[in-house]
């Protein structure tokens, strides 16, 4: 597995509240792709990201899952194209489920998985576990945006 994630390769001054690797303030999400094909983040939550004494806020679990699939769906882009430069991509759709409360006392893994890959949008599923334990599940549409679009570059 590669030492740098796919947003410090890629999106080194990032600033976005989830993966973005410039905002100190972020969660900082780290995400790796693996020999298996799927892309993998460990995290761990501090206080201020619990909904209550010892477990993770649902908003929070729910960003997690949408900025790990983003960068799920760009590593399948980047190796689809062979491409050097991250495309650019926005959330078109996302559910979350949450299938059991998850505590903040441990490390988190982040596992996603591409669906569909297409000319212009990946559809990823991305599961939260601790200790083994799924403890939510999400599946999120991203689409590739032009220059015309306030997303376009940010990376």
């Amino acid at each position: 597995m590669a030492t740098r994630s796919l947003q410090e390769r890629y999106a080194p001054k990032g600033r976005c509240f989830g993966c973005g690797p410039a905002n100190e303030r972020g969660l900082q999400i780290r995400s790796f792709q693996d020999a298996d094909g799927s892309v993998v983040a460990t995290w761990q939550a501090r206080p201020e990201h619990e909904a209550f004494d010892g477990f993770v806020n649902g908003g929070i679990l729910g960003t997690l899952i949408d900025c790990h699939s983003n960068w799920t769906a760009v590593a399948a882009l980047l190796e689809r194209d062979g491409g050097a430069v991250a495309p650019s991509s926005v959330t078109a759709d996302l559910s979350v489920r949450f299938r059991r409360p998850t505590r903040s006392d441990r490390p988190l893994r982040l596992v996603g998985r591409v669906v569909d890959l297409a000319s212009d949008k990946v559809t990823v599923e991305t599961s939260i576990e601790a200790d083994g334990e799924v403890t939510a599940r999400g599946r999120a549409t991203f689409v590739v945006v032009k220059e015309d679009h306030p997303a376009f570059g940010r990376w």
